[in-house]
């Protein structure tokens, strides 16, 4: 994109900040041919330590999932 890391930094910053805010709002965001943004929520469940092996409790929390756009999908497909 010929910009220094600096713009590139403060570009992606606000592009994680609108995503973010939209998707508080709304729960989606679609962008035509990159994809499609979610909010889901996870529910509790039970895990184990992976170094000590003890069972613990891993708490419910939203999480955000993406599924790739038409457009995107093509283009990795024909790497």
């Amino acid at each position: 994109a010929k910009i220094s890391k600096v713009a590139a930094e403060k570009a992606l910053e606000t592009y994680i900040k609108v995503v973010g805010t939209e998707l508080r709002k709304t729960g989606r965001l679609s962008l035509v041919g990159f994809g499609t943004f979610t909010c889901a929520r996870r529910k509790a469940r039970m895990g184990r330590n992976p170094k000590t092996g003890a069972t613990i409790k891993i708490p419910a929390r939203k999480v955000v999932k993406f599924k790739s756009g038409k457009t995107l999908s093509e283009l990795v497909s024909r790497m």
